[in-house]
């Protein structure tokens, strides 16, 4: 895989994908024709409110979006396979990079002791294979017929059950709740809907250790995923539902990197993937420019303190990351 120098054990398991000459020309030419978009700089004061109650992440046009088919999400055929083949790259790359902060790890259950929220969790495809591997997982969403979906597909596994706790909620309000409480956030194709950014990625922040990851798969904002990812999938093939994704909603890998970093996570991984509309499956790829997962850790000297002149009316308020 891209991300990784040393080449891990688990790249086998990914099943093969083959394009045909015709279709690997017709995507290059794909990356020939379409140029990718400005980067965005973005500048952050110094001192920003982490949270207030007036903010939601949530956007209810998503949310009417997701209702709809809530009943789908283990379908492994329907509107959500090609999450269900995501899995094959998304669960080995959060598993091996959280490992490498271990030193030991139990054979069988390699995450066991490690706290994770799956923000977003829809209807746990991402979540139970977290949970099969040791992790004790809280999968939060905000569709409520998604996390009955969740709660009871879990249910026929009686040590998926005990491992996995669902709610019904965003991820601002349990920030207060569950304040520094989590070894790693998962935010799986869940940023390209929320509608605050900059306050999503502060709330992953706050509920994280010291230490610990956050993990972001997404869709850069190119020409190229206009096409593709909206055109292509949505309006000709029909590969995910109409109105799923908004193309403004999409977020390049720096300016993703920018507010990680302005709000105290340093970037370790970027890595590009393809997903393949003729065999169902995905793939990791040095090109970024459609979809792409990002690993970043919580700075271990991120300070978090209040100035003086505000410490009165904004005791959410942080210290950046000092340099």
């Amino acid at each position: 895989p891209v991300y990784s120098e040393t080449q891990p054990s688990w790249t086998l398991q990914i099943k093969p994908w083959v394009f045909n000459e015709y279709k690997t020309m017709w995507f290059k030419s794909y990356r020939m024709t379409f140029s990718c978009l400005n980067r965005i700089n973005s500048y952050r004061y110094p001192w920003t409110r982490l949270y207030s109650t007036s903010q939601s992440t949530v956007d209810s046009s998503e949310v009417k979006t997701f209702l709809a088919l809530a009943h789908k999400w283990w379908d492994e055929q329907g509107v959500y396979a090609p999450l269900h083949s995501m899995n094959d790259l998304r669960v080995p790359f959060i598993r091996d990079n959280l490992l490498k902060t271990v030193a030991n790890h139990q054979l069988g259950k390699p995450l066991f002791g490690m706290k994770i929220l799956d923000v977003g969790c829809g209807g746990g495809l991402l979540t139970e294979p977290l949970g099969r591997l040791g992790a004790s997982v809280v999968g939060i969403d905000p569709v409520d017929e998604n996390i009955k979906t969740a709660q009871h597909h879990k249910s026929f596994d009686p040590v998926l059950d005990k491992r996995i706790e669902y709610r019904v909620c965003s991820l601002e309000e349990i920030v207060e709740e569950m304040e520094e409480t989590f070894d790693a956030v998962i935010a799986s194709e869940v940023i390209e809907h929320v509608i605050d950014l900059e306050t999503f990625i502060q709330c992953c922040c706050q509920v994280l250790k010291t230490g610990g990851s956050l993990f972001i798969t997404t869709i850069n904002k190119t020409q190229l995923s206009y096409a593709l990812g909206i055109v292509f999938s949505e309006q000709i093939a029909g590969i995910v539902p109409k109105g799923t994704h908004m193309w403004e909603k999409f977020v390049s890998p720096e300016k993703l990197e920018s507010i990680l970093e302005s709000n105290g996570l340093s970037v370790q991984t970027v890595a590009g993937m393809f997903y393949n509309p003729f065999s169902g499956y995905w793939h990791w790829s040095k090109n970024t420019s459609l979809n792409y997962a990002a690993h970043a850790v919580k700075s271990m000297t991120q300070e978090h303190t209040v100035p003086a002149a505000n410490a009165a009316t904004s005791p959410g308020v942080h210290e950046e990351l000092k340099k």
